[in-house]
């Protein structure tokens, strides 16, 4: 089975998760350690994703239409004027990003990034842009990011599908999460400067087992470490079925809401990424 393939399983897996049979699923009541564990591990993993989708995001200037290797000439250009931290490197269709070499780590969207990325202008026609991104050690300083994704999108559809497959790290204590994702994001009302709405999918595996993840209708700003609005359906390795429903409660703390078998909890998320529970 191909790399893809393998991860096409894994989220169709996910996908399923909630259409299981009755005697699969774990109704005992939701614990305290249980809902604050779901609350770490979906912070962690988004906390990532929004650090990868920084990378994707800042990779979508340059004209569509053009030869794959202009628009790899003229993203090179954007990025170097957009961040003259970084050191760039072109061969072909293919740029190479490593970002903090040139003095301190690279500032971008209220984070302060190091690593490097990797992408590659695979296709771009008016109808079909593929772009091909991987990175290492890529990093804001709490999490670090490691493997690819795939992003396709066309020039009259302003969202993008984001295919992706990567190791995520948290950097105080080396937690590490084996993710894959399948998703598309659509701009906030605010634009992409603002942050993005996604839906999908995202499963992972972390030392506390398989997490299958559906997000729906989920808002996303770039300087939040959670997202701001929607709903996450997350089924945890003891195969319990979690409802995540978000909500911001000022511009520093978003409320999350965990709704399980038989019990909720809630919880303050402030922009570091501490929760504080509040329902007591």
């Amino acid at each position: 089975m191909t790399q893809h393939a393998s991860v096409r399983v894994a989220l169709c897996a996910a996908a399923l998760v909630f259409a299981a049979c009755p005697r699969d699923k774990n109704d005992d009541p939701l614990t305290l350690a249980e809902a604050s564990q779901a609350l770490e591990e979906t912070t962690l993993e988004s906390q990532a994703q929004a650090l990868a989708s920084d990378s994707i995001e800042l990779s979508t200037h340059f004209t569509i239409g053009q030869a794959a290797r202009d628009a790899a000439a003229e993203l090179r250009e954007f990025i170097l004027a957009e961040l003259p931290c970084a050191q760039l490197t072109l061969e072909d269709a293919t740029l190479t990003v490593d970002y903090g070499v040139e003095g301190d780590a690279c500032l971008y969207h209220g984070k302060r990034i190091t690593g490097q990325s990797r992408v590659s202008v695979a296709k771009n026609d008016r109808d079909d842009v593929v772009v091909e991104h991987s990175w290492t050690d890529l990093s804001n300083g709490i999490v670090e990011v490691d493997g690819h994704a795939t992003v396709t999108y066309t020039l009259d559809d302003p969202s993008r599908h984001v295919v992706h497959d990567v190791t995520i790290t948290r950097l105080r204590d080396g937690l590490e999460l084996e993710s894959q994702g399948d998703r598309t994001q659509r701009p906030l009302e605010g634009g992409l400067v603002e942050g993005f709405q996604v839906d999908g999918t995202r499963a992972w595996s972390s030392r506390r087992g398989d997490w299958g993840l559906v997000i729906d209708d989920v808002e996303m700003r770039w300087v939040d470490p959670v997202p701001q609005a929607g709903t996450y359906k997350l089924v945890t390795p003891k195969n319990k079925e979690l409802k995540l429903g978000f909500e911001r409660k000022d511009e520093d703390t978003i409320t999350v809401t965990l709704a399980g078998p038989k019990r909720q909890f809630v919880f303050d998320v402030s922009k570091t990424g501490t929760a504080t529970r509040v329902d007591e």
